[in-house]
């Protein structure tokens, strides 16, 4: 006889599989607080004995358990509830490459925008397609959406859009159940949908905007960090000079802003990294010169101290791009979308 708190509810008469009652049966068990996670449930050996099934049906249901993340085996031991379950929620895993300010804006916006009735769980996997994939294989099947947000990173600390063996597993997920997030994929075709920046056309499509006040200066100078443990899309740099080159302005590119940097009057800074702005912020002060009159300074990602501090900034709307997420979900939509990119300017060029 079974002694556990979970029980079997096997209807002979129902048209539903019997392997499939069993998962209903210890889901609502697991839903309704009779199973609590790390409770160990009944063997598939008690299960066949006591309701008379085939131990091949018991195992269909247990591994259709384990496969969603809801059971997990313990060799010699048996079996035992991993997690928490719903069936009324949509569950979402949500891959970020790095945790950032930015980054948790979008997140946030995501898990706001589609409300208590969704489970969505963050991982972090660090621009490292291999522990991408690891995340993706382990959780295949325990989901209704997988967010990801495309951004890799080579031996170098180089940034790749691309990564085959990533493209190759997104593409065993059904089209439906995929959302890529702030990188576009082209490779997975219409079919998933996506809601992306265009790192090289919205920087030189920024600049453009601001081309009356930004001719005003002698050299334009981006600061591009190389070699960082997050690299950055290098269509950054490439929007950049496609957009001095075809205003004939002077130009440099650095790595970052260094001590005691050479500030020159008629200079103007596009910065990435919130580190190198508060360096340069500081030297301009320092030197005493005027924000938006001696010196430039636009900033790339906006942020409520950029606008407090009256920072000219170009920035993707990071609030739109998950509410634009968690839009595709709830409406079961699978559009591709350029997400909304601001040029803003505040004074300081």
């Amino acid at each position: 006889m079974i002694e556990a708190p979970t029980s079997i509810r096997i209807d002979s008469e129902s048209r539903i599989p019997k392997y499939q009652q069993i998962v209903n049966s210890i889901i609502e068990d697991i839903e309704k607080g009779n199973l609590s996670v790390g409770e160990k449930i009944p063997s598939i050996n008690e299960i066949s004995e006591e309701y008379y099934l085939s131990r091949d049906t018991v195992e269909k249901a247990y591994n259709l358990l384990k496969k969603k993340k809801i059971i997990v085996s313990v060799k010699g031991k048996g079996y035992y509830v991993a997690r928490n379950v719903s069936q009324s929620q949509i569950k979402v895993l949500f891959l970020l490459n790095k945790l950032s300010n930015y980054k948790l804006r979008i997140y946030n916006s995501f898990v706001n925008s589609l409300g208590p009735e969704t489970q969505v769980d963050l991982n972090i996997y660090h621009c490292e397609p291999k522990n991408l994939l690891n995340l993706l294989n382990e959780n295949a099947g325990a989901y209704d959406y997988y967010v990801v947000m495309p951004h890799f990173k080579d031996e170098q600390l180089h940034h790749n859009n691309y990564n085959d063996e990533v493209i190759q597993c997104l593409k065993k997920i059904s089209p439906d159940k995929v959302i890529i997030m702030d990188n576009y994929l082209p490779d997975l075709g219409d079919e998933v949908a996506s809601i992306y920046q265009d790192f090289k056309m919205d920087i030189y499509k920024a600049l453009k905007e601001g081309i009356a006040r930004l001719k005003k200066y002698d050299t334009l100078i981006l600061v591009y960090p190389d070699n960082t443990i997050y690299p950055y899309p290098k269509e950054i740099k490439q929007g950049f000079k496609k957009f001095c080159v075809e205003f004939d302005l002077d130009f440099e590119i650095i790595n970052t802003i260094y001590p005691e940097m050479e500030l020159h009057p008629n200079d103007a800074y596009i910065v990435i990294e919130e580190n190198d702005l508060v360096n340069l912020m500081r030297q301009i002060r320092d030197e005493e010169y005027e924000l938006g009159e001696d010196v430039g300074v636009i900033s790339y990602n906006d942020t409520p101290l950029k606008e407090l501090l009256g920072i000219t900034v170009m920035s993707t709307d990071f609030k739109v791009m998950g509410e634009t997420a968690a839009y595709m979900i709830k409406k079961r939509k699978k559009e591709v979308v350029k997400n909304v990119f601001n040029f803003i300017d505040r004074g300081s060029i």
